[in-house]
């Protein structure tokens, strides 16, 4: 059909020069001119077709028209209700039909509406409770109407005719177009497609010599590449990532997600006894289950400070078992290898027990993946990530802590925090953090915090006078925050919407 308009419009120029009106085309398969929008649709596609070759140019001319309600279109079908009334009814002396009988006739809206609108043309007439014809015939001038607009846009009867209309609610007013057209530069009658492509047959032919070709549109949109996105979490990773690194902290490597019981509890001071370290805590590893042996010296004293104290400390007190110290475990936070870089630090070349030349103060921090065995719902899962930061410095104190929270948060746009003294077997003292948040109208905790204690830091050798402070959050609660989500289940895992993933916006504290 596209290409016969299009055969029509050229064929039509290639006689006439130009078309001075589009709507006196007479389309392929139709009996009466193009007048409806419908039909202009039809020839506005063929002409942008023609437009692209240079074959032809063409004007746009607005114009107003009309097309039928819904009820207008039953009624062109169907006749007008007060019609549909006459043609229900008997003349006098036949059939009586009664109020009740002309609903089930014509349905509830026709009796109604028609009845009186039949009554007032002098169409019926009753007698008692019975209706009947009052007229032999008539002329339903409503479903002319209706089939009029229906082909020409408009009605001949003029503004009256078609302001009654639609006050009936049987027209609606719409814009139309129309176009005026004259022949382009590259006219032709042939509407043979121009090759978009110069492909091996052709040369091999040499049908390329005559063939033409279709010109390039270089401000055409081309097609949008397929490529890979961030995850929203990535995303925000990288911010934390960037606020750390502003601040003058070296990245810590992280990569080993396995860790035997004595980097991930002991040498943080956490009692064997405790709830953490159970099964339904801690995901445990079934083959190997038993760690490569840990530095034998350091394993003494880390053993010695739980059990019978020292470095100022009483100890646990508790029994010790080697078993549970060499159990092999899915870590369940990146602490663990916090202690193992302070170890690190404490043992450099020259820096054993603190010998001169061998500490220097450092800034770290992590963003990696931690286990926990927990039940997962809306905010929780068995695995998450933990955003962590370290400084070990001689002299600092409780103050220096808050003062770098204070920097870190705000460099988030979090300003307003509170601390509230909380407990952590490897932190005295230690604090929770604490941040109102403006659309709950409430505190909401968002970290942890706390100076490791002297039982974690001394057995590694490291100086007495040396402090280390550490603070943690996670990864994922800013980012369901950030990005409005309420189920970390539509955060991560198989749920996630990679089309949400595409689509979502870059993160900016």
């Amino acid at each position: 059909m596209a290409e016969a308009i299009q055969q029509l419009i050229l064929d039509t120029l290639e006689k006439n020069e130009v078309i001075e009106d589009s709507r006196e085309l007479i389309l392929p398969g139709e009996a009466s001119p193009a007048v409806t929008q419908d039909a202009q649709s039809a020839i506005i596609a063929a002409l942008n077709s023609l437009l692209s070759r240079n074959m032809v140019s063409y004007e746009a001319h607005e114009i107003l028209s009309y097309c039928l309600t819904p009820e207008g279109e039953q009624i062109a079908e169907q006749g007008s209700h007060e019609a549909r009334v006459w043609a229900a009814l008997s003349e006098k002396g036949g059939n009586p039909v009664s109020i009740k009988d002309l609903k089930t006739k014509v349905g509830d809206e026709s009796a109604k509406i028609g009845q009186g609108r039949a009554f007032k043309s002098g169409w019926i007439m009753k007698d008692g409770e019975n209706l009947y014809k009052a007229v032999p015939a008539i002329k339903d001038i409503t479903q002319e109407e209706m089939k009029e607009v229906v082909a020409t846009g408009t009605l001949q009867a003029g503004e009256r005719a078609l302001a009654e209309l639609r006050k009936r609610k049987l027209i609606i007013q719409k814009k139309g177009q129309w176009y005026s057209v004259a022949k382009g530069p590259e006219f032709t009658t042939s509407t043979a497609k121009p090759e978009t492509d110069l492909t091996a047959d052709m040369i091999t032919s040499g049908s390329w010599k005559t063939s033409t070709y279709k010109k390039y549109n270089f401000d055409a949109e081309g097609i949008p590449p397929n490529g890979g996105a961030l995850h929203p979490l990535l995303k925000v990773r990288e911010e934390f990532r960037n606020i750390f690194l502003e601040m003058g902290f070296a990245e810590m490597p992280t990569s080993q997600f396995v860790e035997s019981g004595f980097w991930n509890f002991d040498t943080l001071f956490v009692p064997q006894q405790h709830p953490a370290r159970d099964l339904q805590d801690t995901f445990y590893i079934s083959d190997p289950a038993i760690s490569k042996p840990p530095p034998e010296d350091y394993y003494d004293r880390v053993s010695q400070v739980h059990t019978v104290g020292g470095f100022g400390s009483t100890g646990y007190r508790a029994p010790w078992s080697d078993e549970d110290s060499r159990k092999l475990l899915l870590r369940t936070h990146t602490t663990a290898r916090s202690a193992y870089m302070l170890y690190k630090l404490a043992t450099r070349p020259g820096g054993l027990n603190g010998d001169k030349g061998g500490f220097k103060p450092v800034k770290m921090f992590s963003i990696d993946r931690v286990f926990r065995n927990e039940a997962t719902d809306a905010t929780h899962l068995a695995e998450f990530h933990q955003v962590e930061g370290v400084v070990a410095d001689k002299g600092i104190t409780l103050g220096d802590l808050i003062g770098f929270m204070q920097t870190f948060f705000s460099k988030m746009g979090i300003t307003n925090l509170r601390f509230k003294p909380a407990y952590n077997p490897y932190t005295e003292p230690s604090l929770e953090i604490f941040a109102f948040h403006p659309m709950l109208n409430k505190w909401v905790e968002i970290g942890n915090s706390g100076m490791f204690r002297p039982e974690m830091l001394e057995p590694m050798g490291l100086p007495r006078d040396v402090h280390a402070l550490g603070w943690g959050l996670s990864l994922e609660r800013p980012t369901m925050i950030r990005y409005g989500i309420s189920n970390i289940r539509t955060l991560v895992g198989h749920k996630v919407s990679i089309e949400g993933v595409e689509k979502s916006a870059a993160v900016r504290f």
